[in-house]
C-alpha cells in the first residue's frame, strides 16, 4: 500500500475523490478530499470530503443519515485521483437519487450492456409510466396475488427443470422466475440494494462460522 503523502494534490491542497457503491459499482459522485479529510476518512472508515462551495470539510451523512462506509480507497497510477469504494447508508446525492450521475448525454445502442440494475429500471418504469400491451404493466395492475401466484409458478419450473437435470432449461426457468421476483421487488418497494446489503450481512454471519469452527 501507498503512503498518504505520496498522493499529488493541486494547488488548492485538493485530490478528486471518485466514489462507487461496492455492490452495484455504480459511480455515486465526484466529490474532493485534502489530507485533512482523506486522513478523517481513513480513521472514521467514512466518507469525509473538503467542500469547495463552503470552504470546510464535511462527513457525508452527518445531517441526512447517509452515510458511506468505506471497503477500500484506491489511487490511479499518477497517484493524482482516487476511487472510493463504499457501502452507503441511503441516497449519494443531495436531490435524494441514487447517485449524483442520472442525467444521459449519450448511448449508444449497439454497446450497451444488460445489468440486473437496468432491468429493474424498466421494471420500475412500467409500473409508473403504464403501457399498453405490456406483460410487466399487466402483472402490476392485476396486483400481488398475481405477482404472487407466478413467482410460486416460475419456482416451480425451475425445481421441475433442475430434478430432470437439464441446464439449459434451468437456466431459463431461473431468468424466467428472476424476473417475476424482480417484478414482486418492485411492487414491495424492495432494491437490489436491499438483497445485496441482507446476503452481505450473511456473508460476514458466515465468516464468523468459520472461524468459530477453525477455533474449536
Amino acid at each position: 500500500m501507498i503512503d498518504i503523502d505520496e498522493l499529488k494534490y493541486d494547488e488548492k491542497g485538493l485530490i478528486p475523490a471518485i466514489v462507487v457503491d461496492a455492490s452495484t459499482k455504480k459511480v455515486l459522485t465526484l466529490a474532493y478530499m485534502n489530507k485533512e479529510s482523506l486522513n478523517i476518512s481513513m480513521e472514521k472508515g467514512l466518507t469525509c470530503f473538503f467542500s469547495r462551495s463552503r470552504n470546510e470539510l464535511w462527513l457525508k451523512g452527518e445531517t441526512s443519515g447517509n452515510y458511506q462506509h468505506i471497503v477500500s480507497i484506491t489511487a490511479d497510477c499518477d497517484k493524482d485521483a482516487l476511487t472510493v469504494l463504499v457501502n452507503k447508508d441511503g441516497p449519494a446525492c443531495h436531490m435524494g437519487t441514487d447517485s449524483c450521475f442520472n442525467d444521459l448525454l449519450y448511448l449508444n445502442e449497439n454497446e450497451s450492456t444488460f445489468s440486473l440494475e437496468k432491468l429493474m429500471e424498466l421494471v420500475q418504469t412500467r409500473k409508473t409510466e403504464k403501457k399498453e400491451g405490456s406483460y410487466t404493466t399487466y402483472l402490476f395492475e392485476k396486483g400481488i396475488d398475481k405477482i404472487l401466484k407466478k413467482v410460486g409458478e416460475e419456482s416451480t419450473e425451475v425445481i421441475i427443470a433442475g430434478k430432470a437435470n437439464d441446464k439449459k432449461e434451468t437456466i431459463y426457468e431461473i431468468a424466467d422466475l428472476t424476473y417475476h421476483v424482480m417484478v414482486l421487488m418492485i411492487e414491495m418497494g424492495i432494491s437490489l440494494e436491499d438483497v445485496m446489503s441482507e446476503l452481505a450481512s450473511r456473508h460476514v454471519i458466515d465468516k464468523k462460522v468459520k472461524q468459530e469452527k477453525m477455533t474449536n
